[in-house]
């Protein structure tokens, strides 16, 4: 059965991180906040606000003086970021000439006395394109400068990176060890043929079923998989299975197995052991659009830190929560 890996990155940037936009210098054309969409850009043919053509991104006005234009993204946690994805999609003969990014690690909102380091210098952009720069500064960020010269449009700004959670304390409390916010990721699955894995992790409640990890229909004896590693390990004491919006095409049922990773191994030795791994959840049903909630009936011995759902045979979950504190 073909795996599917990741690379144990998120973007940063994201709004479901609680990312946001604090400062622009000019939104003329297109609204700031679209540069951090999650989804992919659109083109709407033909489609014109009272600013002229609408654009799926962040668009400044054309510059009459000296300058360039920049923004201010105040990341929702502070992170490492390893890799920038400058997305200029559908920005052909309006994109910026080139774009660069500072960061800075603050408690409070930058000012003019900010001092700000360089993450990438200046990169030249070309229309209508992903640019993935690597970013060798690794140290932690919470707010990130975007420059572009002189002026015009990006689409999304992808950050990817962890979270640091070094600088959150979480130490005593009982949190979402499997939550994106607290640095969880997906290190692979076999099949995402109709939703991301990514989105078991997010935060509240899933929009639609758009916004839940969904696999194809199997033919035959088969089961899907995912395989999620923790931010930190942890002893679990409550598991929820949400399949909120997957009415049709929920699973039928599911096991959870569980393991602890101390040393350091690629993600493809994770997922060849994740077989082995001690079962952390009996087989258990599963019911359309509801919250599951487990926890008399879990494994709660083990510190863990990787969670592996087998769901039978198919379908879809809108989230995985592993409720339970963090352990040194």
């Amino acid at each position: 059965m073909k795996k599917i890996k990741f690379k144990n990155t998120v973007n940063l940037a994201e709004t479901k991180f609680g990312s946001k936009i604090i400062y622009k210098t000019d939104e003329f054309f297109g609204a700031a906040n679209r540069i951090l969409s999650s989804s992919k850009p659109v083109f709407k043919e033909g489609v014109y606000d009272k600013h002229g053509k609408w654009m799926d991104g962040w668009e400044t006005r054309r510059k009459r003086k000296k300058g360039h234009d920049f923004l201010v993204i105040k990341l929702g946690r502070p992170g490492k970021i390893f890799n920038v994805d400058i997305d200029t999609s559908y920005f052909s003969g309006n994109q910026p000439s080139q774009a660069s990014l500072e960061a800075c690690l603050s408690k409070k909102n930058p000012n003019k006395k900010t001092i700000w380091k360089t993450i990438l210098n200046k990169k030249k952009l070309g229309p209508d394109r992903n640019h993935n720069f690597k970013i060798n500064n690794h140290s932690t960020f919470n707010f990130i400068k975007l420059n572009i010269f002189p002026d015009g449009g990006v689409a999304r700004i992808r950050l990817n990176g962890i979270v640091d959670l070094e600088k959150i304390n979480l130490s005593g409390k009982n949190v979402n060890l499997s939550s994106i916010l607290n640095g969880s990721t997906i290190v692979g699955c076999n099949n995402e043929h109709f939703g991301k894995a990514e989105n078991v992790l997010s935060p509240g409640v899933g929009v639609n079923m758009g916004d839940g990890w969904e696999t194809r229909r199997s033919r035959g004896k088969n089961f899907d998989w995912i395989v999620i590693k923790f931010g930190k390990p942890g002893i679990i004491n409550r598991l929820e299975i949400d399949t909120h919006h997957f009415k049709g095409n929920y699973p039928e049922s599911l096991t959870v197995q569980s393991a602890l990773i101390t040393n350091k191994i690629n993600s493809n030795k994770i997922l060849k052991n994740s077989k082995n791994w001690k079962i952390f959840l009996e087989k258990a049903k599963l019911k359309p659009h509801k919250k599951h909630l487990f926890k008399s009936n879990l494994n709660k011995k083990n510190k863990v830190n990787c969670l592996k759902i087998n769901i039978f045979p198919d379908g879809g979950i809108s989230r995985i929560r592993a409720f339970g504190k963090i352990v040194k």
